[in-house]
């Protein structure tokens, strides 16, 4: 994830490598939304995209009655810069699980002085995308139990400056190369996933510190490769010659549940972890692994994120060098990048159950994976994002037809064996009459197959090269597509698009309506500044066909209503890069959170909560841009009433992260990276940390700050955001 001003970590978390001729969102939108002639021509009016929704295309999981709410039902907080969590009247949150946690019996309180060691058996860094999985009473998996559960969370990235996770090391680490091999140990444990049961005694939650359902996974821990590319000669290396291994998970972020009941998280900005040599593009010579290596983001001669391979010639070191050393792929690990960029499926409930590598469901950087409400005798149908600057939007549908005894199968990880390791993937390629078709990425298209732009052997290939298939079949470059849902009542899927800083005046055009500077203090933001929420309706779930608008831009409240604030938001609704999207299973009411640099000299980070109309629900608008004049498309106007600011983070955070009980009457919601502006020079001076939460909010020991996950209940009992 990422904002729209500099950050210490923008520089991995920036990727623009991109580079291929296929046209851009914007300049699609320009085109479709200029031509309203076309509209009038194919019959598109906006009763006409609406009623394309789907209605057997719902939710996000493995089910849920997406109850009817027509209106919220809470007072809209206030936007702030406090160090604090705040939420409505009448509601309470409670933080329950933060950063250095102990997760096992014996393990140390966290003292949160940067002398904790054993992160393997705590919680991890930067919470984020996370999931609800119950217990009863018995310790038995179920769907309806609401106090007692297990929450899968993705431990995303940590906070740095310069190559170290300044705030879990004494001094703040080391900012120079090497890294010390015991610096390097405590970053490689805070990455990755953790499971935590949690529970409640009457209105109070907590973590159980030495559940049997706990469990970590790391950087290092083995995974097993699924999959088209299992096997595959593009991801042998020195610890898995038959390329059926690899180890650990990176930058998790979005999450999703499968409706056979397992986890899986996706692998976002994994490409900064690794290192390759300035030669190392002639010692490949003529291997396509060149070309492959610079579309995701790493050219010979580019330094790490961490420079972990500089901590020693141990294997769990020298493994983030993505250089070809040896003889050959089994004797180095310049295959060792291509084992990351997939979505991994863990089973919550079975700690012995090895992590998977879903590689069916294509390499990039993944966010979160939106299900489709499954049918009985048809196939699994998802949507991913690309979260990165002009990629693409995805979506796979499985070989194999849902059977419903599959919602409890006997072997919830041989579900998703059959669900996902078979299947079609596709890109999104969006017209400009407000149609799109979904690309097939396979050998059987002929543009693929016989592509002189890569070579593409086999699925396999694809599978690996996922955005080089999808260059060449010509998706649509997107506005870094991050986290995605499925609304439970019109079955459409919503995309965040969170900010482009690269859209310039020189692009202005029907393609592009919103460029405009944006001031924070003497600082000018330019370009898209504060992003936008696009949403499809497939003309049926498996169809190759479907249609698209703007649900809502982001924009400030006092922006100009007839250039930016094109959705006449207003101070209990105006929002900065939409961000987290996840639809409630009890209540239909759709959560989007934001990860912000841009409106943050007059906020801190939120989440709002929406009650969405539906596609074409809106009208034209006509833009003025200097002497140009373009018409763009906006979805129904929201009020207060269907879109509300909800929460508000403290400091130099991210909100991410949303579950909930079955019965909607308890969220969970992370708070990820609070104080992350710090100095790193002021790691042992906490009156300069930018942030003391959650420790100012009476949770732990120390003062430097901690992502964690709280949970919010309605005073009364009550539904959530009703």
């Amino acid at each position: 994830m990422k904002s729209q001003t500099t950050r210490p970590s923008d520089l991995f978390n920036d990727e623009n490598s991109n580079t291929s001729a296929n046209p851009y969102f914007e300049e699609v939108l320009g085109s479709r939304l200029t031509r309203r002639s076309l509209f009038r021509g194919a019959g598109l009016t906006a009763t006409a995209l609406g009623a394309t929704a789907v209605t057997g295309c719902a939710t996000t999981g493995s089910g849920g009655s997406g109850a009817s709410v027509d209106g919220l039902g809470f007072k809209p907080v206030a936007k702030s810069t406090a160090d604090k969590v705040s939420i409505p009247e009448g509601y309470t949150a409670q933080i329950i699980y933060a950063l250095g946690d102990p997760l096992a019996a014996g393990v140390p309180a966290y003292k949160n002085d940067g002398t904790d060691t054993a992160f393997e058996q705590r919680a991890g860094d930067h919470h984020d995308g996370m999931e609800w999985f119950g217990l009863d009473a018995a310790g038995k998996p179920s769907d309806s139990f609401n106090t007692r559960g297990i929450l899968g969370v993705n431990h995303e990235a940590t906070t740095d400056e310069k190559l170290a996770s300044f705030f879990i090391h004494a001094n703040g680490g080391a900012s120079t190369l090497p890294r010390p091999a015991s610096e390097v140990d405590k970053e490689l444990a805070i990455h990755g996933l953790s499971f935590v049961e949690v529970q409640a005694s009457g209105k109070q939650w907590a973590y159980k510190p030495t559940s049997p359902f706990n469990r970590r996974i790391t950087a290092m821990t083995t995974a097993a490769i699924h999959g088209p590319a299992r096997g595959s000669e593009h991801l042998v290396t020195k610890f898995s010659a038959d390329a059926t291994l690899c180890r650990g998970t990176l930058n998790n972020c979005g999450t999703g549940k499968t409706p056979w009941g397992t986890f899986v998280s996706g692998e976002e900005n994994w490409f900064g972890y690794f290192s390759r040599d300035a030669k190392d593009d002639d010692a490949r010579k003529k291997d396509k692994q060149v070309q492959g290596l610079k579309r995701y983001g790493r050219n010979a001669g580019a330094a790490s994120r961490h420079g972990w391979e500089s901590a020693g010639p141990q294997d769990q070191y020298a493994r983030w060098n993505n250089s070809a050393i040896g003889a050959s792929a089994k004797d180095d690990y310049r295959n060792e990048m291509n084992t990351f960029g997939y979505v991994v499926e863990v089973d919550a409930y079975d700690t012995a159950a090895p992590m998977r590598k879903r590689t069916g469901l294509g390499r990039f950087a993944h966010e979160s994976v939106a299900f489709a409400k499954p049918v009985a005798g048809q196939p699994i149908v998802c949507y991913m994002g690309d979260d990165a600057r002009n990629e693409y939007i995805y979506k796979f549908v499985s070989a194999a037809k849902w059977d419903p005894k599959d919602a409890s199968p006997a072997n919830r990880l041989a579900a998703g064996d059959k669900y996902l390791d078979k299947g079609t993937l596709f890109a999104a390629r969006f017209k400009d009459d407000g149609a799109g078709e979904w690309l097939e990425l396979s050998m059987d298209n002929p543009k693929i197959a016989n592509s002189s732009y890569f070579e593409f052997k086999s699925d396999a290939d694809i599978a690996v090269f996922t955005r080089l298939a999808a260059d060449v079949a010509g998706a649509t470059k997107m506005d870094r597509p991050e986290w995605g849902g499925v609304h439970p009542r019109t079955g459409e899927f919503y995309s965040t698009l969170t900010n482009n800083s690269s859209r310039t005046v020189e692009k202005i055009d029907a393609a592009n309506p919103r460029v405009y500077t944006d001031m924070k203090g003497n600082k000018e933001q330019k370009g898209n500044v504060n992003g936008h929420i696009v949403r499809m309706a497939d003309a049926s779930p498996t169809s190759t066909a479907f249609k698209w608008d703007i649900y809502v831009f982001g924009a400030e409240a006092g922006a100009d209503k007839s250039s930016v604030n094109l959705s006449n938001l207003t101070d209990e609704n105006d929002m900065s890069s939409p961000d987290g999207l996840v639809f409630s299973p009890a209540t239909g009411i759709c959560w989007i959170q934001t990860d912000d640099g841009a409106y943050t000299d007059q906020t801190n980070c939120m989440m709002l909560a929406a009650i969405p109309g539906k596609l074409g629900d809106g009208g034209p608008r006509t833009v003025k841009q200097g002497d140009k004049e373009v018409t763009t498309y906006v979805g129904k106007t929201p009020t207060p009433t269907t879109l509300a600011r909800f929460l508000v983070g403290p400091r130099d955070c991210e909100i991410t992260g949303w579950c909930e009980t079955p019965d909607g009457r308890a969220v969970f919601i992370n708070i990820q990276h609070p104080g992350e502006n710090t100095a790193m020079a002021d790691v042992n001076d906490p009156s300069k940390y930018t942030s003391q939460w959650p420790t100012n909010a009476g949770y732990g020991a120390g003062k430097r700050p901690r992502s964690a996950t709280i949970v919010i209940t309605k005073n009364d009992g009550g539904l959530i955001g009703v």
